[in-house]
Formats: C-alpha cells, structure tokens, sequence
C-alpha cells in the first residue's frame, strides 16, 4: 500500500539531520509553511510549556502535512490522552518530556503505537490519508511505520538508563532536553561541562547500539551545536519562534538605529 510519509523520519532514515523548529508563540496554520520554506522538516508543536490548544495544534498539523513539514507534538508528561488527540488530529510524532525509565517509555510505545505493536485505539478517518476511507488494518500499519515516538532525556536518571530506554521497542528516538539537564545537574548553562558532554555521548552510544536516533534541543551555541552534532545528534530541535522573531527583530533595530 502507498501511504504518506514523515519528512522528518524519511531524513533520519537516510543519515541526514532532521531540523525542527519549536512553535510556542504561533497559533496559525501559516507558520506551516513558512518554517518549511525556512528549510526545516518538522515543527516542534509544544503543548508542555505552549499556550496553544489542542485545537490550534491540530490545525496547524493539517496544514503542515499538506506543506510537506512533519507536524511533532510534545504533550505533557504522562498525559497519552492528549498525545492519542492529537496523534488522530494530524500529528507524526509525541515528544515525551522526562522519560527517566524503560518502564516510562515502554508504557509511551504501548498507548500510541496500533495493534500489534500496541494498545493505541482507532479513531477513525485521518487525515494523514486525506481523510479517506480506509482499511484499519491497514492505516495502523501505515501510522506505525510513519510516526516518531521521542523520549526525552532531562535527568541524570534518564542518562544512566539511556541504554535500557534506546532498547524499548517503538521508541524512536532519545532527545537531551539540554537546558532540564543541566539545571537537574546544577550546571545550568554549562552546555560543555564534562557531565554533559559524557550524557551525550552516552545517549548517542546508546541509540546507536539499538537502532535509534539521538536528538537535542536547547542548545543555541554554534559551537556546541556543531559539537554535538559532529558527535552523531540527527534529531536537532534549532530553535524555537519567539527568539528568532526577537533576535530578527532587535538587529534589525539596530540596523535602523545606526542609520541616523
């Protein structure tokens, strides 16, 4: 069967980097594809710390899957009725904050994986499918093949187990939430202490090990981004909306200012 793909799994799958953006501040399905046309493939839709609803994500989900950028929701943890929502709205991806267990990241593949690889409900017409009419048997084999399942790495807990969560089937992959660790660690903003630099080695290790992809967010430094990324990262979150509308902006600003 042809089925529609997930432009950020299609880049991870050929050794590239998939670069998504966080969307806290946007509420409208333009910025679908404008971040496209900015050269990213999958919009980091926040649902933890975003005051987005569900309702806007969903939209915004659509609208990115037509655009050709893969729509990724972070829920808050714990809360699979809202990542199952939102997953049935058009989403290709959950993003799970504080995943410090394989128990943890076992239960996330069985909520919202489909039968046979999990427990996840069906919940009718997608609009991954253009919102035909299709064979449940085969829109869950077509979802489970497609969607992202990421694990979030925050605590010095998560890192020491990074090997047992990379191992759990249907987690795809263990993204450092860079800022949370260090904070946890006492190091905040220390984005090359030797303690984070040996957690992301570790993950990275560790999702090579087990066929997974090791990701990142938080870390705006060119010279730590290429850092991590040389080290393997694939799975980068660059950036998030309202900085870069606020760093745009205050040097165009300045621009202007030094005109006179």
């Amino acid at each position: 069967m042809d089925h529609p793909r997930n432009p950020a799994r299609e880049r991870l799958a050929k050794g590239e980097l998939a670069l998504g953006v966080g969307i806290w501040l946007c509420r409208t399905v333009e910025i679908a594809k404008i971040m496209r046309n900015c050269g990213y493939d999958w919009l980091f839709l926040d649902l933890e710390h975003g005051m987005m609803s569900l309702d806007q994500c969903s939209q915004i989900s659509v609208a990115a899957l037509d655009a050709g950028i893969a729509p990724i929701v972070r829920v808050p943890a714990h809360q699979f009725d809202m990542a199952s929502r939102a997953l049935d709205g058009g989403a290709w991806g959950i993003v799970v904050p504080h995943v410090d267990t394989p128990e943890e990241a076992a239960e996330i593949a069985a909520r919202l994986k489909f039968p046979p690889d999990g427990h996840r409900s069906s919940g009718g017409i997608l609009p991954h499918f253009g919102y035909k009419e299709m064979k449940a048997s085969d829109v869950a084999q077509a979802i489970n093949a497609e969607i992202l399942l990421v694990a979030m790495i925050e605590t010095p807990r998560a890192v020491e187990n990074a090997e047992r969560i990379a191992a759990v089937p249907g987690i795809d992959a263990l993204l450092i939430g860079t800022n949370d660790l260090t904070l946890e660690m006492g190091i905040s903003g220390e984005f090359g202490h030797p303690s984070i630099v040996a957690a992301y080695d570790g993950v990275i290790a560790a999702c090579r090990r087990h066929g997974k992809w090791p990701g990142m967010g938080g870390v705006g430094s060119e010279e730590y981004l290429r850092r991590y990324i040389g080290a393997g990262m694939r799975l980068i979150l660059g950036g998030i909306d309202l900085p870069f509308l606020m760093a745009s902006a205050t040097q165009r600003a300045g621009t202007l200012r030094a005109c006179l």
